[in-house]
């Protein structure tokens, strides 16, 4: 039987070769361009989090029981919905920067609020990890394992760290070259891919086909 330490290394191992262009992380980081990075990962990893515990105990059964067309079609309208968002919130042309050094200025908080971000993070991974191919691994994996506690430690210590350094990037990128402008172009990016992964949603059910490697 494998150890406990040699499942939680080939769960970590696995999740950390599938990060790569993997959907969420192109969330998480437009998400970080508008709300604290901390917040937004913390969202996403309670959503990622419990989606892994229901993979290891009854993933099979769950994908049999909700239809995918459902939680693909609800993934699509919160892509879009959250794309409406960035552009509402879209800084001006040659706006004066807001924030210092990535961090949220006393005047955002208090507009905002600690945790916002935190919600718009988790429904878009709670919905938007069905059946994707991180959650494929974790149900394999829990197939060959006995020990699902250390599948989900493993691949927690490879989705936190990797997403945290992704969030704060993007977030202190952004915010270092406001007088660039460059945190507009950030949210039209981000704006962008929420709406190509909207539409590459239904294409697949359109087309039979997804024109997108992920």
């Amino acid at each position: 039987m494998t150890g406990w330490v040699e499942v939680l290394t080939i769960a970590f191992t696995a999740q950390l070769l599938a990060l790569p262009g993997e959907k969420g992380q192109f969330v998480i980081a437009g998400l970080a361009t508008k709300y604290r990075p901390a917040v937004v990962v913390a969202g996403a990893a309670c959503a990622f989090g419990g989606w892994t515990v229901l993979e290891i105990a009854l993933g099979q059964a769950l994908q049999g029981a909700l239809p995918e067309f459902y939680l693909d079609a609800a993934t699509a309208v919160l892509f879009v919905l959250f794309a409406g968002m960035l552009l509402y919130s879209l800084p001006e042309k040659d706006a004066p920067a807001v924030t210092d050094g990535g961090l949220l200025s006393e005047v955002e908080v208090a507009g905002d609020g600690r945790m916002a971000g935190f919600v718009p993070s988790f429904s878009v991974m709670a919905f938007g990890e069905f059946g994707d191919k991180t959650q494929l691994i974790t149900i394999g994996l829990a197939t060959q394992y006995a020990a699902g506690s250390a599948i989900w430690a493993g691949e927690m210590l490879a989705i936190v760290p990797v997403s945290l350094a992704n969030a704060y990037f993007f977030h202190r990128f952004a915010d270092a070259l406001a007088e660039y402008d460059v945190k507009r172009y950030l949210y039209l990016a981000s704006a962008a891919i929420f709406l190509l992964f909207a539409a590459d949603i239904a294409a697949s059910y359109a087309f039979g086909t997804s024109f997108l490697p992920l």
